[in-house]
């Protein structure tokens, strides 16, 4: 699963961290924050979509799906 976010840098990854980890595990998912678009990874195929979303939500930030080709 990949996300579009607006996690920026390594303090932002910092604050979603504990909401990722609870959700996916922890290294069940890294942000490419080199990427333009601030990639979100998600590894953990048992994590439904719109939990993902729900998670970078509560930790103050914004991910929308990529449908992958």
């Amino acid at each position: 699963m990949k996300f579009k976010t607006n996690v920026m840098c390594s303090n932002c990854i910092a604050k979603v961290t504990p909401y990722l980890n609870k959700l996916a595990g922890e290294n069940n998912w890294e942000v490419d924050i080199k990427d333009p678009q601030k990639i979100l990874t998600i590894k953990n195929a048992q994590v439904k979509t719109e939990e993902v979303i729900r998670s970078v939500a509560e930790a103050g930030y914004k991910a929308e799906e990529i449908a992958l080709r």
